[in-house]
């Protein structure tokens, strides 16, 4: 299922990119739904960098549900690559918890729209719901475009918040 978002930072492409790209640890204390980000991998190539990044969202998991659902289910993998030449990344994400079960990958491209920077993320998700546990066999088909239709409505608002972060975390920063 198509997921997309687009937001207007009110800063110049360049820096935008390089924020972006470069200092996602430090805009997470500007998203309310994220604890931390972290660099677990950085690799230096010819007019691009590659990243792997492991996100922690922020929440508590109910007592009641503990012994069910795991802390890993608050961890994920962002996986990118970015060009330089054409202020855009790949990235892939994966989580800890059913990750065969789920596919997420897309681009986010990093544009001059005047003097400010438009940022769009476009990407697919996809949930194999016949591979969780729990799941009747004959409702996976069925329920697998409603699933990944909630997902998306929970994603989505994260991926602006984090374009509301990146600009809020400049505005602090020029």
């Amino acid at each position: 299922m198509e997921l997309n978002a687009s937001s207007l930072i009110r800063h110049p492409r360049e820096r935008v990119y390089l924020a972006y790209r470069d200092e996602l640890p430090r805009i997470a204390a500007y998203m309310p739904n994220v604890k931390s980000v972290e660099v677990q991998k950085r690799e230096e190539l010819p007019g691009a960098v590659r990243l792997h990044n492991v996100w922690t969202g922020k929440g508590e998991i109910p007592k009641v549900a503990q012994h069910i659902v795991k802390p890993d289910i608050l961890l994920w993998d962002d996986f990118a690559t970015w060009d330089d030449a054409r202020s855009r990344a790949e990235w892939r994400i994966g989580l800890r918890v059913f990750n065969d079960s789920f596919s997420c990958r897309g681009t986010t491209t990093v544009t001059s729209e005047g003097p400010h920077t438009r940022v769009t993320l476009r990407g697919d998700l996809s949930v194999d719901l016949r591979e969780i546990p729990g799941v009747p066999r004959l409702l996976a088909g069925p329920l697998k475009p409603q699933i990944e239709a909630f997902i998306i409505k929970l994603v989505r608002p994260n991926l602006e918040d984090t374009n509301a972060a990146l600009g809020r975390y400049l505005d602090a920063n020029p």
